[in-house]
């Protein structure tokens, strides 16, 4: 029957023999008869997977795979350590595929079904081939590619991306042709480029898979295929996001977004700098722009790696402390380097975040926007914020008498300090003391365009601070990555350091 089965889906026997496939039969305790007789006891198989105990009978075992076709999956050396067995009847009620569990010898996420059969065609072609499931493989094998692993319906793990490099430094993931599918593991992609692979992509037609086109394509047909659709990430990336955005300026800022994620997983500075380079011209923008997204991105991945770096002030420090008039040793010991910055940028909010900055867009959007991936690390202002976003979130955009119902004194005090009138003063006495009269809303685009640059160069002076001490006391192996994170976050400041002697640019 199981050979039946493997015959009509096109295995002829010397790929059977080469994959070691073979099927289980139809019984509880075949399998488990057999191996006592042969020696081998009832423990040993069950600490296999081979056997299940019954529930609320110890010491009653049976089969675990039964009627099912079976795929031997080995490790480098050839051995099998485990199985992956598909059903030969339609019955709904029982999965398709069951695999072996966990054993001592078996850990899903170090293995790769394929990988004994194709390691030596990967070194060849320099290139592996990355698909699901296992018959896929199987059907490639027929159509004459050889350098191909699957994943076995499980998400791509670290140690899986270390074991395709110990072969080849390029892979080619092989897309179902469904979109839903393709969003859904996307996250490969990046994953494969954070462990320094060379990733490209191939997408099949709608409603086919490599183990179906292969078959219908046949070997030639496959292999021209395969050449002729191959795609690097950059291209499919931003052909996939871009569909139906040429006139919709928010799924060009999501394609971007994508793109701009994926280019940051790169751990190469040169390559990332050519993706970036390739991806402004793909997406018809200015490649300033584009560095500097990633740039913030790649600051985005850095705080995650290295939270402690870029902790915000202790939420229990005394909010007292952190008021403009503390002396400056407290706040120096206490609160953030930022804290001129924040504030400045919240008291924007209070005083014209209900403006219109452009023609579609108002103050408080646009800031907001561009302050997501900041977390304040003074708590006043933090605070301030957050009810700022809470008023948005009931459908109100808040202005000053919104802030004096806050019950916390403190909080209505720096409130009253931010909007309290000014008066006609002298240039010199604004730039020392930073008050700032009414001409700061002559032209509030400049001015919400350069209050969110200042707080990103402070928080940019911040961290290069902060790598500068870690760069001291780090160890010998850390000090290359290191280094080139100071160089990025020194030439992403000086970016915003001369734009804040311009006006504001196009947003088009």
């Amino acid at each position: 029957m199981g050979l039946s089965y493997l015959k009509e889906r096109g295995f002829d026997i010397a790929t059977i023999e080469k994959f070691e496939l073979g099927y289980s039969l139809d019984g509880w305790d075949h399998l488990l008869n057999k191996a006592k007789t042969s020696g081998f006891e009832e423990t040993n198989l069950l600490k296999a997977g081979l056997i299940l105990e019954r529930e609320n009978k110890p010491g009653n075992y049976y089969d675990r795979f039964r009627g099912r076709v079976m795929f031997p999956i080995h490790n480098l050396s050839g051995k099998a350590i485990a199985f992956g067995a598909r059903i030969m009847t339609q019955d709904k009620k029982q999965p398709k595929y069951i695999n072996s569990p966990e054993t001592a010898i078996y850990h899903k996420s170090d293995v790769l079904y394929g990988i004994y059969q194709a390691k030596q065609a990967i070194r060849q072609k320099e290139n592996c081939y990355l698909v699901e499931g296992y018959t896929d493989v199987i059907s490639m094998h027929l159509a004459g590619v050889e350098n191909v692993v699957a994943s076995s319906g499980t998400s791509l793990t670290e140690n899986q991306i270390k074991l395709i490099k110990r072969f080849s430094d390029q892979v080619t993931v092989l897309y179902d042709g469904d979109d839903a599918g393709i969003n859904a593991s996307l996250r490969g992609i990046d994953m494969l480029l954070e462990g320094g692979l060379n990733v490209k992509a191939v997408v099949f037609p709608p409603n086919e898979d490599p183990d179906s086109f292969s078959r219908k394509a046949g070997k030639e047909g496959f292999q021209k295929f395969l050449e002729a659709e191959e795609k690097d990430f950059i291209h499919f990336k931003i052909d996939l996001f871009t569909k139906g955005a040429a006139d919709d300026p928010i799924k060009k800022a999501e394609a971007i977004r994508q793109v701009v994620l994926s280019i940051s997983k790169v751990p190469d500075p040169i390559i990332r700098s050519v993706y970036a380079k390739e991806s402004a011209r793909l997406l018809g923008m200015e490649e300033d722009i584009l560095l500097t997204e990633l740039n913030r991105q790649l600051l985005k991945n850095q705080q995650k790696k290295s939270p402690s770096k870029f902790q915000k002030a202790p939420e229990s420090s005394p909010i007292e402390q952190l008021l403009p008039g503390t002396p400056a040793e407290e706040t120096k010991k206490t609160g953030p380097r930022t804290i001129k910055e924040e504030r400045e940028l919240v008291r924007i909010l209070i005083n014209y975040g209900f403006e219109m900055v452009s023609e579609e867009m108002h103050v408080c959007e646009y800031l907001l926007e561009e302050i997501k991936d900041l977390n304040f690390g003074t708590p006043i202002y933090q605070e301030l914020l957050n009810h700022y976003k809470n008023a948005l979130r009931e459908g109100t955009i808040p202005k000053f008498d919104y802030f004096l119902k806050i019950q916390n004194p403190q909080l209505k005090t720096e409130v009253i300090n931010m909007v309290a009138p000014t008066r006609e003063i002298s240039q010199n006495w604004e730039s020392k003391h930073q008050i700032f009269s009414r001409r700061e809303a002559d032209d509030l685009p400049e001015t919400t365009y350069k209050t969110s640059l200042k707080l990103k160069s402070a928080y940019l002076k911040r961290m290069r601070d902060e790598l500068e001490e870690k760069i001291k006391l780090g160890k010998e192996e850390e000090l290359e990555e290191l280094l080139t994170m100071h160089m990025e976050l020194t030439q992403l400041k000086s970016k915003i350091d001369r734009e804040l002697g311009n006006v504001i640019p196009s947003r088009n």
